[in-house]
């Protein structure tokens, strides 16, 4: 008798309460954020319908310390010295036939990838993005498994208008809260894009994700692969994240 009172006082105990959407963000924030400068190789790797596939080479520098990186492309020969130069709010794309730049928006696609400049970024989500409520005022985290891993589910919303996706959904480790997965709606809802975190390595006590992967749901077939290599984090001269810098890079 007692050991069936035990059981049932046991079936009936709470689970206990999944972390809310904010303490979410600020934990990915926690777990992403460099200390240090960064210098990187980058390869995409970018598969379209009926185009099969192409790759481009980038050489890439970040500091978030000021919101700043720059990305200078190296190859194929067609994208050879094109650019990217993001300083706080300003974000500008350099072409090197016309030794132009253009003030661009952080949704930009890199080198026509589904690659985004706000990809290549780690500005704060909770500057963001809000947890998204229901018509009842309520937030919603469920705790369910991607393959083998537990994972927190949520949905935000975007606080500001200078975000690529007004809406997303995010899949990230109940242990340390990784992303493993995304998707990326539309205002109205519709599913735009889902990426995919596949591979993470630490740097300097923080996680670096070096291998991703972005789908286009919204032209079935395309995608682009994100491998990241070759990291340095040596304090970065100040001269790089300005314009004269990358068109120096670009001759």
């Amino acid at each position: 008798m007692k050991k069936t009172m035990v059981i049932v006082l046991a079936l009936c105990l709470p689970a206990a309460a999944a972390p809310a959407i904010g303490e979410l963000l600020a934990k990915i924030e926690a777990s992403h954020k460099m200390t240090s400068d960064i210098k990187a190789s980058v390869t995409l790797t970018q598969q379209k319908t009926n185009q099969g596939m192409k790759q481009f080479d980038v050489l890439y520098y970040r500091r978030d310390a000021d919101d700043s990186y720059l990305i200078i492309m190296t190859g194929p020969e067609s994208e050879k010295g094109n650019g990217y130069l993001r300083v706080g709010d300003n974000f500008w794309m350099y072409r090197v036939n016309t030794r132009t730049f253009q003030h661009i928006n952080r949704d930009e696609s890199i080198a026509g990838s589904n690659a985004k400049g706000e990809d290549f970024e780690r500005r704060p989500l909770s500057e963001l993005y809000e947890g998204f409520k229901d018509s009842t005022g309520k937030e919603t985290v469920t705790e369910e498994k991607l393959g083998q891993i537990p994972v927190y589910r949520f949905e935000v919303k975007a606080k500001v208008n200078d975000v690529d996706y007004p809406r997303k959904k995010f899949w990230v480790r109940t242990d340390n809260a990784l992303v493993l997965k995304e998707e990326d709606y539309s205002s109205s809802g519709t599913l735009m894009q889902t990426a995919y975190c596949l591979k993470y390595s630490t740097v300097n006590g923080r996680y670096i994700p070096v291998v991703q992967m972005f789908i286009d749901e919204f032209e079935k077939g395309n995608k682009t692969k994100v491998d990241i290599g070759g990291i340095s984090t040596e304090k970065l001269d100040d001269q790089i994240f300005t314009k004269a810098y990358l068109e120096n890079l670009s001759k």
